[in-house]
C-alpha cells in the first residue's frame, strides 16, 4: 500500500490496528530467515528476541504516523518477554508512552485467548493515563502502573544455571501408560535404565501425591547403536517417534529422531547430586512450588528450580517471589499464569536466607503435605479452598497463617540484609523519584484481595507496590556490583553463564498444548512489509 499524499505531510494522524499473530518462535518456520531478519534490523531496530509478530506490527504502526495516536488490539503477550522486549519497551525508550491500556481481556471472538488494548502518543502529549479503567501516575511496558523506580530487571550472575524448563520430548511415541512400563520392566529388567515417570504441570497441581500419570522412554544424549542395545524400547520410538519426526522442519529433530528434542543437559547437571528439586508447574493458576523427587523425567511444561532447601521452598513461596515473578516477570496463557524462568527467576534479587526463613518452610512443607494426603486434594483443589473467604476451618486457617509467616520471615530477612549493607538504602534514595520505606516499616495487612487472577489471600495493595518497587531497586543495586565485579558482558550478557542465556525462553510448544502439538504455519504473509522507507 501507498499513501504518498500522506506520508508528504509526516504520516498518519492516528492509526488503529488489530495486529495478526504469529509466535516468536514460529516467525522464521512461517515467513522465512530472510523475513526475520528484515523484521528484526529493519523494523525492531536491531533488538533481538523471541518476539511475536504483533510487536514488529506495533513499531510500524508508530513508525507512519506525525507523531500523532496509536490503537491497538493484540495478544496480551505484547506485554510479556522478548515481545514486550522488541515492541512496549523500545517504544516507551524512543520517547512515546502509553497513556490508556486494559492489560487482559477476554477476546469477544471464538478463539479462547486474552487480548491487551493499548492506546500510545508522543509522550508529553498526554497528561492523564489510564490503566484498567483507573487513574494511574504513569503506565509501563509491562503494562503496569509505573514505579518509583525507573528501568526494567536485569538477569542477575547469581540466579545463573539455577532455573530450568523440563524436557521437550517431541513424540507422542516415547510416551506410555505405567502398565506398559512395568510390563517392559518385567519383560527385561534392564529396561529401567530407559524407562521413567514423566510428570508434567498437571500431575503436579492436581494429584495429592505428586504422581505421574505417564512414564516415558528415554535414551538421554546417546548415539544409536547404544539405544538399539535396548531393543523393546528402541522398535516402539522406531515405530511410532521416527515417522512423526521425519516431518519436522529441523535436520536434528529429524536426524536424531531417538532423543528427545530438547534434552536440557544443564537442568541434569544440576540436579544430579540433588535427591528432590523444587518444581513449578509452568502454566498454573496458583504459582507455587512444590518438592517433587528426581529420578524422573520433567516434562516441558515444568519450571524446576535446582535446590532442596526449606529455605528456598519458604522464599520461592511467598508473596513477595509471587508478585514479583507476576508483575516483572510473567507471561500468561489464556487467563493462568506462566512461569518464566529467565524473567521470573534469574532476575529475582533474594533475601538473607535465615533460620526464621527456613523454620517458615519447613511449617509449610509438612502441613500442607499432611493436608493433600488427608483430603487428597491437589494444590489447585487446596488453594481454591485457602483463597476463598468463606472457607474456613483449622486446616485451612493453619495454612493460611503459615503463608503470613512465610511473608513476615522473609520481609524481616530482607530487612536484616538492608541493615547490615547501608549501600542499599542509599542507592535506593538516588534512584527512587518518591521516597521508599524500609523493609521493616511495610505493613503487609494480609487479607483477601482482588488480583489478575482472581481472589487471592495475600498482602495488600499498598504493601505489594512498596515490595516490587524495593524488589526492582534491590536488582538494579545487584546488577551494578555484579557489573563492577565483571561478571557481565555486552548489553544483558553474563560472563560464565552461556548455557543459560542459550536456553530458550519458550519452547516451540506451549504448555497446556500438548508436549506434542505441532506448529502449524498461520499462513504465507508474502509482501507484507516493503523495503526500508516505504510506508508497509
Amino acid at each position: 500500500m501507498e499513501f504518498p499524499e500522506v506520508m508528504r505531510r509526516g504520516g498518519f494522524d492516528a492509526v488503529v490496528g488489530n495486529p495478526p499473530f504469529i509466535g516468536g518462535q514460529r516467525l522464521t518456520g512461517t515467513l522465512g530467515t530472510d523475513m526475520r531478519e528484515y523484521l528484526v534490523q529493519h523494523v525492531g531496530g536491531g533488538q533481538r528476541g523471541s518476539a511475536d509478530l504483533c510487536a514488529y506490527f506495533y513499531l510500524r504502526d508508530l513508525a507512519v504516523t506525525n507523531g500523532g495516536r496509536v490503537g491497538i488490539i493484540a495478544t496480551n503477550t505484547i506485554s510479556q518477554g522478548d515481545t514486550r522486549e522488541v515492541g512496549l519497551a523500545q517504544a516507551l525508550n524512543r520517547g512515546w508512552q502509553i497513556y490508556r491500556a486494559e492489560k487482559s481481556r477476554p477476546w469477544e471472538g471464538t478463539a479462547s485467548l486474552e487480548v491487551s488494548l493499548i492506546w500510545s502518543c508522543r509522550s508529553g502529549d498526554h497528561e492523564r493515563f489510564v490503566l484498567d479503567d483507573r487513574e494511574v501516575p504513569g503506565i509501563t511496558s509491562t503494562l503496569d502502573s509505573q514505579s518509583r523506580i525507573a528501568g526494567d530487571p536485569h538477569r542477575l550472575a547469581a540466579n545463573a544455571d539455577k532455573s530450568f524448563i523440563g524436557s521437550y520430548v517431541l513424540g507422542m511415541g516415547f510416551v506410555l501408560t505405567p502398565e506398559q512400563a512395568h510390563k517392559l520392566i518385567e519383560k527385561d529388567p534392564r529396561n529401567r535404565d530407559v524407562l521413567f515417570p514423566y510428570l508434567n504441570g498437571d500431575d503436579l497441581n492436581s494429584h495429592w501425591d505428586l504422581s505421574a500419570s505417564r512414564w516415558v522412554i528415554n535414551f538421554h544424549d546417546w548415539d544409536e547403536d547404544k539405544a538399539r542395545t535396548y531393543p523393546d524400547c528402541y522398535e516402539i520410538v522406531e515405530q511410532k517417534v521416527k515417522p512423526f519426526r521425519a516431518q519436522n522442519n529441523r535436520k536434528v529433530y529429524r536426524e536424531y529422531w531417538w532423543q528427545y528434542a530438547e534434552k536440557r543437559p544443564a537442568l541434569h547437571r544440576a540436579i544430579r547430586n540433588l535427591q528432590r528439586v523444587l518444581v513449578f508447574a509452568r502454566v498454573s493458576k496458583i504459582g507455587l512450588p512444590q518438592f517433587v523427587a528426581t529420578g524422573q523425567v520433567m516434562s516441558e511444561q515444568l519450571v524446576v528450580i535446582a535446590t532442596d532447601a526449606l529455605e528456598d521452598l519458604a522464599l520461592l513461596s511467598s508473596d513477595i517471589h509471587y508478585f514479583w515473578w507476576t508483575v516483572k516477570g510473567n507471561s500468561t496463557l489464556e487467563t493462568r499464569l506462566r512461569y518464566t524462568p529467565s524473567d521470573g527467576f534469574e532476575t529475582f534479587p533474594r533475601c538473607l536466607l535465615t533460620d526464621r526463613v527456613r523454620s517458615a518452610g519447613e511449617a509449610l512443607h509438612a502441613v500442607r503435605r499432611e493436608v493433600m494426603e488427608l483430603r487428597k486434594w491437589g494444590l489447585t483443589q487446596l488453594y481454591n479452598c485457602i483463597y476463598d473467604p468463606s472457607v474456613a476451618g483449622e486446616e485451612i486457617s493453619s495454612l493460611r497463617d503459615i503463608h503470613v509467616e512465610i511473608n513476615e520471615a522473609v520481609c524481616e530477612a530482607y530487612a536484616l540484609q538492608e541493615e547490615q549493607d547501608p549501600g542499599i538504602r542509599k542507592f535506593e534514595a538516588r534512584v527512587a523519584s518518591k521516597p521508599l520505606p524500609a523493609w521493616r516499616d511495610i505493613e503487609l495487612r494480609h487479607g483477601f484481595y482482588e488480583t489478575q487472577q482472581g481472589i487471592r489471600f495475600a498482602i495488600s495493595p499498598q504493601a505489594r507496590d512498596d515490595v516490587l518497587d524495593k524488589l526492582l531497586a534491590l536488582n538494579h543495586y545487584r546488577y551494578q556490583q555484579e557489573v563492577s565485579q565483571g561478571l557481565h558482558s555486552g548489553k544483558g550478557g553474563r560472563k560464565g553463564a552461556k548455557a543459560a542465556e542459550r536456553q530458550p525462553k519458550e519452547t516451540e510448544v506451549g504448555p497446556g498444548r500438548g508436549t506434542d502439538a505441532v506448529d502449524s504455519a498461520d499462513g504465507a504473509l508474502d509482501g507484507l512489509f516493503a523495503p526500508p522507507g516505504a510506508l508497509f
